[in-house]
């Protein structure tokens, strides 16, 4: 480890004392910057940046740079029709009398003609292929990722000629840009080529390749196997995209012909690259109705002409960092040193501490967040932006029983509300399309619901090519109060009213009446939903059948019942609807409860039954412990410690994204200990291609495995809930805190009810605390012990501490 550490050193001085013209590279900081003394061989091992549209995934290479290129708009598929044809509904009653009659095995057959369309999946766009002759033999590598300002930079030295490459993707000028400089004259020679998956053609200019291209309008969901044909292109048919290659600037050569752009005998050259697609909306033809996508590729480069490359790399910094530099945490003194980080991570996953670490986690969650999710309607997918592959793990969707919701749960307490916006917005286009799959598939005239899986045409019926899924995932049908407390969620940081009333309510409300319709009461008056099942998971009954179908388990109550206590809330705050009130309010006395099983445990199905692995990744039980708020340690301790003894059964061997979960549900639980653990589980290395749960592959990305984002976004929020948690009256500081973390400063994290906080700690105890209020009210706070109520003004920073 010293040997590594001293080589960096050695390394930044030479760069900082003999490097000519304009080279910047220098030291960055432990707690801002990944970076690594060799080129990426593997995806797990690459850098990734993007501007919340296009993506791109830097692997750093020398002879040969690859980068794959993504835009968030780039799908398979086209609008959905035909949901007239569907008449799931009218097997309803039947299911419902074989559930009555304890028939499970029957129920579970007819469970899967609730069945329709799979999901269309997230596009490969291409690669782009940097080659530079005579560059095998190369000495002092280093490449980095600076979270604060969202630059990657590869340096390298050829024959004691110094390269060095700068790679960033700008919002505000809607483009990236790669800078690739040497400190000799004429030294700089290479070509530029593209490629993809996709169906395209190149054409060129004199600066220019130009790639025109379009997608598949039907890609079949990788883990279905005997698909024939499961890539269909048709020229028109799917989303179209345009890639433009632009040399902006460059004191050499420039040569393009056929496929390739080549430069020769130059200094410094600037490739701009822009990048635009046909998609128009979920509801919109992308051939017919779509957006002019080459038009808008070349107004793009031609609206940043006249910027040179300093002033866009100034703006898109400005920008970038407006956003990360909001929030900062530092979680104790540090004596690491600072060296690659998949160095860093081994060293952790064997004990090492490493608070920077930590820290740097958490901001590189934020990170990703800023990176991939910008684009209005389409939010971050399950890999955020950045995906390589026609055929993608699960087809890179939105995973509606967790993933999709767990990509922003970090969006409103780490300060990046306006990131959450893709969610909210995509929210109406699922409303709008659940309201024909309440119709269709579940004979309900009011109202909205969505399943499993959706994609950008924002498809809400249960998948499973009408009877090719399993129920225990495919059946799932609560997606859609789910999503709806994202909309109250986002209020109770934001105190936007107006939102409230014009976007948020209206759509809870609608959920809200899909779940009242849908409810039906069981034997002894108690409301349930009818069929049922619990996300991915089976159960074995008291007579040994194995099987998902059942009525009224416990997740689909849990996420009932905070969708029903948030929309009455809303009416509340808004002050209509009393009458709709007054019917939440009864329902919500007569729901059937949760049961505490024999072991302690609590129930996830409606009976005391046992599950067929009882280390199942799920825990979507314990949903009204988080991500729900109506279970708590202070108000229903019994149930808060029946949620623990189920997680002690689950234990701590998981997926990515399902430690994530974990992580946040010990938090809340206020056992800072258990919850750290799951932290540094969570940051366990992982090799490339390793197939362990969970853990962090070297480029800080979650492992499933494969890659999903979601474990990311779960483990950065999971830390702000170690240090607050909230609800719309008190604000509760260091409620999980650990004993690593004994001493700590976190700035500009957010609380419900409009609140920003600035706090320090030390010996675990609270010693500076500030807060500032979006509106005014009166906000009790919890820290060392103690109970303060304050009046804070709207937009002043009150010391409190």
């Amino acid at each position: 480890m010293m040997k590594q550490s001293m080589l960096f050193t050695v390394l930044c001085f030479l760069i900082l004392s003999s490097c000519s013209g304009d080279f910047e590279l220098d030291k960055e900081s432990p707690t801002s910057t990944l970076w690594y003394d060799k080129p990426a061989s593997v995806f797990e091992e690459s850098l990734l940046i993007g501007n919340g549209q296009i993506g791109a995934t830097i692997f750093g290479g020398v002879s040969n740079e690859k980068i794959y290129l993504n835009d968030a708009t780039l799908w398979s598929g086209e609008p959905r029709s035909g949901y007239d044809t569907i008449t799931a509904f009218k097997e309803i009653p039947k299911i419902r009398e074989m559930l009555r009659n304890e028939d499970y095995n029957q129920a579970n057959k007819l469970n899967r003609r609730f069945q329709g369309h799979f999901s269309a999946s997230y596009a490969p766009l291409g690669t782009l292929y940097l080659e530079f002759p005579n560059q095998n033999s190369y000495q002092n590598y280093y490449r980095d990722l600076n979270v604060e300002n969202a630059i990657s930079r590869v340096y390298y030295e050829v024959d004691g000629v110094k390269f060095q490459r700068d790679y960033f993707i700008s919002y505000p000028d809607q483009m990236m840009v790669i800078r690739i400089k040497t400190n000799e004259k004429e030294a700089l020679n290479f070509d530029v080529r593209f490629d993809s998956q996709l169906r395209y053609s190149t054409t060129s200019s004199s600066d220019d390749l130009i790639v025109d291209g379009y997608a598949p309008y039907f890609a079949a969901p990788a883990y279905r196997k005997n698909v024939v044909d499961p890539i269909r292109f048709d020229p028109d048919r799917g989303i179209h995209f345009a890639t433009i290659l632009n040399m902006h600037k460059c004191d050499g050569s420039i040569n393009v012909k056929d496929t390739t752009l080549s430069v020769r005998n130059a200094t410094t050259a600037e490739l701009r690259v822009s990048i635009a697609t046909s998609f128009n909306g979920y509801d919109k033809d992308p051939v017919l109705e779509g957006k002019p996508y080459k038009e808008n590729a070349i107004q793009k480069l031609e609206a940043a002409k006249s910027k040179g490359y300093r002033e866009i790399r100034k703006n898109h910094i400005d920008d970038f960092s407006s956003y990360m530099n909001r929030v900062s945490l530092s979680l104790g003194e540090n004596t690491v040193p600072n060296e690659p980080i998949d160095v860093r991570l081994k060293a952790y996953a064997k004990g090492a501490e490493d608070p920077n670490l930590e820290s740097l986690y958490f901001q590189f969650g934020r990170y990703l967040m800023i990176s991939s999710s910008r684009t209005p309607e389409v939010p971050a997918n399950l890999q955020g932006i950045w995906n390589h592959m026609i055929r993608p793990p699960w087809s890179s969707n939105y995973t509606l029983n967790i993933n999709t919701q767990e990509n922003y749960w970090l969006a409103e307490s780490g300060n990046l509300s306006e990131f959450h916006q893709p969610l909210l917005s995509f929210i109406k286009n699922i409303a709008s399309s659940g309201e024909v799959t309440a119709k269709r598939f579940y004979g309900i005239n009011e109202g909205w619901t969505s399943c499993h899986n959706s994609d950008i045409w924002a498809i809400s019926n249960a998948v499973g090519g009408f009877g090719q899924g399993d129920p225990r995932w495919a059946s799932w049908n609560m997606s859609g109060p789910w999503l709806a407390t994202h909309l109250w969620n986002h209020f109770e940081y934001t105190q936007n009213l107006e939102y409230l009333r014009k976007d948020a309510y209206p759509l809870l409300k609608g959920s809200a009446l899909f779940c009242l319709k849908w409810m039906v009461k069981d034997k002894n008056g108690n409301w349930i939903t009818s069929p049922s099942t619990s996300p991915e998971n089976v159960f074995v009954t008291d007579k040994g059948f194995v099987g998902a179908t059942l009525y009224g388990a416990t997740a689909d109550l849990a996420i009932i019942r905070e969708c029903l206590i948030q929309t009455r809330e809303a009416a509340r705050t808004l002050g209509i609807d009393k009458e709709f009130q007054d019917c939440i309010t009864s329902v919500l006395e007569n729901m059937y409860p949760y049961q505490i099983g024999q072991d302690g445990s609590l129930q996830e199905w409606y009976h005391d039954w046992k599950d067929k692995n009882p280390l199942h990744r799920h825990q979507s039980h314990l949903y009204g412990l988080f991500p729900g708020n109506h279970i708590t340690v202070d108000e229903s301790p019994e149930i808060a410690k029946a949620c623990a003894k189920a997680l002690e059964i689950k234990g701590d061997e998981t997926t990515g994204w399902s430690k994530g979960w974990r992580f946040n549900l010990w938090a809340r639980l206020h056992d800072g200990e258990r919850a750290y653990k799951m932290y540094r589980e969570l940051l366990r290395y992982t090799e490339p291609g390793s197939k362990n749960k969970g853990g962090t592959y070297p480029n800080l990305l979650d492992a499933h495995p494969p890659f999903q984002i979601d474990g990311n976004f779960g483990g950065a929020a999971g830390v702000i809930e170690m240090l607050m948690q909230s609800n719309n009256e008190q604000i509760t500081l260091l409620p999980s805190l650990p004993k690593a973390w004994s001493c700590g400063t976190v700035k500009g994290i957010c609380a419900r009810g409009g609140i920003t906080i600035d706090m320090s700690w030390k010996d675990g105890k609270v010693t500076l605390l500030k807060g500032t209020s979006k509106i005014n009210r009166d906000v009790t706070f919890v820290f060392n012990g103690e109970n303060k109520t304050l009046s804070l003004r709207k937009g002043e920073t009150t010391s409190i501490l």
